[in-house]
């Protein structure tokens, strides 16, 4: 049904409902062309997210994270038309402040198609980018069999916030919260989901053995450009979060883009200058990736109601706060091998309570219902509601994440076996190998220990590795020490990877036995200690 901005009168009142009345207005069939326009230039930064977490993490597992970020569309899709969108926008008999009913396995009527359907493809993509913004936290060392689950089920972990902040019945929308793009309902979820993933997780083998300096970036250049993606998507992320152009949106979307641009480009400057004082002009790639990151996700909430000079001073913060959050993280011994937990939970409180502090009275579209931020003239009630958004939206992430993740741990097992985790998510998950002399001997060795060690299997039990120091001759009692190799995750893995590098040289035949360490390698001893 064509509606247009002076024919209010005729649209139903479940349209108002589904998207909140009091911010959006009538929708037009020329609103829907802009809100199905930005939808699918959201879903392009999937191929941003996969990309950016494929230059972070090693080669060996580039292949499956890109695959995961395929399962977010496909599994946590399913879930969204199944029952994520009638949790957030059902207006049906029973729907309340806590969550939507109705609209379950979404159609339609002909009267209803086109606002319902183009309010799903859009908020589809906003929750399939929350499931997203976890895998990268996850990545390198998580089955893709419980990822699969994961992301279907994460939908329940979206799409209740979503409804608190953006349905008209929704009780932080009722008491004046102001999220105009999801600083909070996407990208605090996301992060916050995030950290409790990677504590569940546990680190990667081996990655604090040495401190706690990151592993260098497996591929910048597709970081870059991963990016570079998320960067133009995120100008539809939150441009289309004026949910159209008609009436005073138009004017909206065009702020939310140069807010989004001055925002990224504060964050951006921050990056590079904390890059260039700590690594004395030296500019590092993360750095700057995070710190754009960072400052879109801080301008997301607010992008269509602070001025562009503010978004330049909420971007820098937001840039400054990733770097500094993610180096927080890692002197916990937390592992983020992309910094998601970061870029959108640390960053999407800062940016819930930016609105609280920056925002400005909008009297095109009453975005902000009337209220101003305290540095407006507002006073501190729009800070304080964001203030409480930020503590509901974190205590229900972390719980409702942490009952999934808990029940995958204990059921299908949520960790790669370590012998997997050596080899890489790509050949164990993908049967993809990478032509390298070191991948086909570690499958050599991976392939030959699983046939010797049925009974006393490569474990995580803690203990000491290689037992058996009898100083018989290496070659001929390989097979017998291999079978009592047991390490503990993470601080023992120099000797996992002393023991196979030994191991496999000699098989191979890559260097020469001497006699004064009994077929050791040359230069090392022959007890690990």
């Amino acid at each position: 049904m064509v509606t247009s901005a002076n024919n209010s009168n005729s649209l139903p009142q479940t349209v108002y409902s589904m998207i909140g009345s009091n911010s959006v207005g009538p929708i037009t069939w020329d609103d829907a062309t802009w809100i199905l326009t930005s939808s699918f230039i959201i879903f392009t930064m999937q191929s941003g997210f996969g990309l950016l977490e494929a230059g972070y993490i090693s080669s060996k597992n580039e292949v499956n994270i890109m695959v995961k970020n395929v399962v977010d569309v496909v599994f946590g899709g399913l879930s969204y038309w199944m029952f994520g969108f009638g949790l957030s926008f059902g207006d049906g008999e029973y729907s309340n402040p806590f969550c939507g009913i109705g609209y379950f396995f979404v159609d339609a009527p002909e009267e209803m198609m086109g606002i319902l359907f183009s309010t799903f493809v859009f908020q589809m993509s906003f929750a399939t980018t929350a499931t997203t913004i976890v895998s990268g936290a996850m990545a390198e060392r998580t089955k893709l069999s419980a990822y699969i689950i994961f992301s279907f089920f994460n939908t329940l972990i979206y799409c209740i916030p979503s409804h608190w902040e953006w349905a008209s019945n929704g009780f932080l929308r009722t008491l004046g919260m102001v999220d105009v793009a999801g600083a909070g309902a996407v990208h605090l979820v996301g992060g916050v989901s995030a950290l409790v993933a990677t504590l569940i997780l546990k680190p990667r083998l081996g990655r604090y053995d040495n401190g706690i300096k990151p592993p260098p970036l497996g591929n910048p250049v597709s970081a870059l450009i991963g990016m570079f993606m998320l960067w133009w998507g995120w100008l539809a992320f939150n441009c289309g979060s004026t949910f159209g152009i008609s009436g005073g949106k138009w004017k909206l979307a065009a702020k939310s883009a140069v807010v989004t641009l001055n925002g990224s480009i504060g964050g951006g400057a921050m990056g590079i200058l904390i890059s260039c004082i700590r690594f004395k002009g030296k500019y590092d790639i993360s750095y700057i990736v995070n710190a754009v990151l960072g400052s879109l996700v801080s301008i997301t909430g607010a992008c269509a109601v602070i001025h562009p000079w503010e978004a330049l001073i909420v971007g820098a913060i937001g840039g400054a706060l990733a770097i500094l959050s993610c180096h927080i993280l890692d002197r916990l011994r937390i592992d983020d091998p992309v910094g998601a937990s970061s870029v959108h939970g640390a960053c999407g409180v800062w940016g819930l309570l930016a609105v609280g502090l920056f925002a400005s009275k909008d009297s095109l579209e009453n975005t902000t219902m009337g209220r101003s931020g305290v540095f407006h003239g507002g006073g501190f009630y729009l800070l304080g509601i964001q203030l409480l958004a930020v503590v509901v939206i974190t205590v229900w992430s972390s719980v409702l994440s942490l009952v999934i993740l808990l029940i995958l741990k204990f059921t299908v097992g949520l960790r790669l076996s370590v012998e997997n985790e050596l080899m890489g998510a790509d050949y164990s998950e993908h049967m993809i190998g990478h032509d390298t002399m070191v991948t086909q001997m570690l499958k050599d060795y991976v392939n030959e220990s699983r046939e010797t060690r049925r009974e006393t299997p490569l474990s995580v039990i803690s203990g000491k590795a290689g037992e058996d120091n009898t100083k018989n001759n290496e070659k001929n009692n390989m097979k017998e020490r291999n079978s009592r190799v047991t390490i503990r995750r993470g601080s023992c893995i120099s000797r996992l990877s002393y023991q196979i590098s030994r191991n496999l040289l000699l098989k191979h035949e890559k260097v020469t036995p001497i006699n004064n360490n009994e077929g050791g390698i040359p230069g090392q001893t022959d007890e690990i200690n």
